[in-house]
């Protein structure tokens, strides 16, 4: 065992150690190590200014009581987070998650993952996430409201636009980061714009935040294809999901040429041979807020499926690509050999770590094109911060001006990945060139900045 590799096992050794029971956490430490032994060895002063074990704490972790009323007058206790993980490069910068299944770890994770996917973005901004264990489902408007106004009056002596920067994620959409802002500017009496983003876009929003994780994603996917000579044009592609991220990516795969055959949700899944109908899906989602079994009753060619067989679908029909866009580890290791099998030439993950590190493994030794989180769906966070600068300088962008810089942004990030992987004799590995470009640029800042 090389000196690098004995260095990185004794701190993963530590974190797992001192975060027990933090599985999600100890997956995305682990997924990041795995790329750093070259680095450590062509860079020895990260390891004499120990970055690893500097870069795996939190500069702070914040969890606070959440009280609020329902509709009918009964009090409930929510369990609120935020961690602000590295400002080296910035203000804290990451969504809010409101779902029954955050807890301190899953938020650890995730803030972990941004520090890295926010530097590869290559806009000033560190890494942080947040949430609750709150479930927005089934809840009235005003009981949202109740509950946002409640958590923002905790929450915000720890924000500001110079600060932390959060913004939604799954379970907060416009309608939540409104009653947030709301209760944010009346406690702190000031109109500070640039504290939460994906705004509405009369009061501080940008055009293409709504779209902008689904749409990179396919940006960076086509980038990868484009490295061997392919594109969107006549693909078939697998969508797991049907929310923000997955309606857009569907959205854009369609523009260029391609034919997406499933989707799913928490329930179910869909597979329609004739293309998914982006409309209807939008209908059943967005207006009714129902599953996605009603779009299998209102759509002839379309077949539902239980829980998790969206991949299953590789078994009825060839899929050229396949991009999870739900939740963390939705993507196992016989779900990517049921791709492997169908002939996917690339998976990109829209969401965070939703691929298993064994599906992982089983994807990049079959030489199949692997996009992960933190380059593929960076869009998200890359437009809030453009948000950012156009709340600073009080102007709003075109939607076309504003699709261009995204677009340029994700071509930038495969760039960087791909010539970092190249960089270091791995060529092709964009999970080593992106860890290794996010990691480097951090660790270069924490050196310069001292013992902080």
């Amino acid at each position: 065992m090389s000196p690098s590799t004995q260095r990185i096992e004794q701190v993963y050794e530590q974190v797992v150690s001192r975060n027990p029971g933090e599985h999600e956490f100890h997956q995305a430490v682990r997924e990041v190590f795995d790329s750093l032994t070259r680095v450590l060895s062509r860079h020895p002063e990260y390891v004499e200014a120990s970055i690893l074990e500097r870069i795996c704490e939190p500069e702070r972790q914040i969890i606070f009581r959440i009280p609020w009323i329902d509709d009918e007058g009964t009090v409930h206790i929510n369990r609120g987070f935020r961690v602000q993980y590295n400002s080296a490069l910035g203000p804290y910068k990451g969504g809010l998650r409101f779902h029954p299944s955050v807890l301190l770890g899953t938020v650890k994770f995730l803030g972990f993952e941004q520090i890295f996917k926010n530097a590869l973005t290559g806009l000033p901004i560190g890494g942080g996430k947040g949430g609750s264990d709150f479930d927005p489902k089934g809840r009235s408007d005003a009981e949202i409201m109740r509950f946002c106004q409640s958590f923002m009056t905790e929450a915000y002596r720890h924000l500001g636009d110079r600060v932390d920067v959060p913004a939604g994620d799954i379970g907060v959409g416009r309608r939540a980061i409104g009653y947030l802002f709301g209760q944010y500017k009346r406690i702190s009496n000031r109109y500070e714009a640039g504290v939460l983003t994906g705004k509405g876009i009369t009061w501080g929003g940008s055009l293409v935040r709504t779209e902008a994780t689904g749409y990179g994603t396919v940006y960076f996917t086509e980038h990868m294809l484009s490295t061997r000579g392919s594109s969107f044009d006549g693909a078939k592609v697998l969508v797991s999901g049907s929310g923000n991220v997955a309606i857009y990516a569907i959205e854009k795969v369609t523009e260029l040429g391609g034919t997406v055959v499933g989707a799913s949700d928490s329930g179910g899944s869909v597979y329609d041979p004739d293309g998914i109908d982006l409309e209807l899906l939008r209908e059943v989602k967005e207006v009714r807020r129902a599953r996605i079994s009603e779009y299998a009753d209102q759509r002839p060619s379309a077949q539902y499926l239980d829980a998790r067989q969206v991949w299953a679908v590789a078994e009825k029909t060839p899929v050229d690509v396949a991009l999870p866009c739900a939740t963390q580890n939705e993507l196992d290791e016989h779900d990517a050999a049921t791709l492997i099998a169908s002939g996917v030439k690339a998976v990109a993950e829209g969401a965070n770590m939703p691929t298993t590190p064994e599906a992982i493994r089983a994807l990049r030794e079959s030489g199949v094109l692997f996009g992960p989180g933190k380059a593929a769906n960076a869009g998200g966070v890359a437009t809030s911060a453009l948000e950012m600068q156009q709340n600073a300088i009080r102007d709003s962008w075109s939607f076309e001006y504003t699709e261009q810089r995204l677009s340029e942004i994700m071509e930038n990030i495969h760039t960087r990945c791909a010539d970092t992987a190249d960089e270091y004799g791995i060529p092709g590995d964009y999970v080593a060139g992106a860890n290794i470009a996010g990691f480097t640029q951090v660790a270069d800042a924490m050196i310069a900045q001292g013992v902080i």
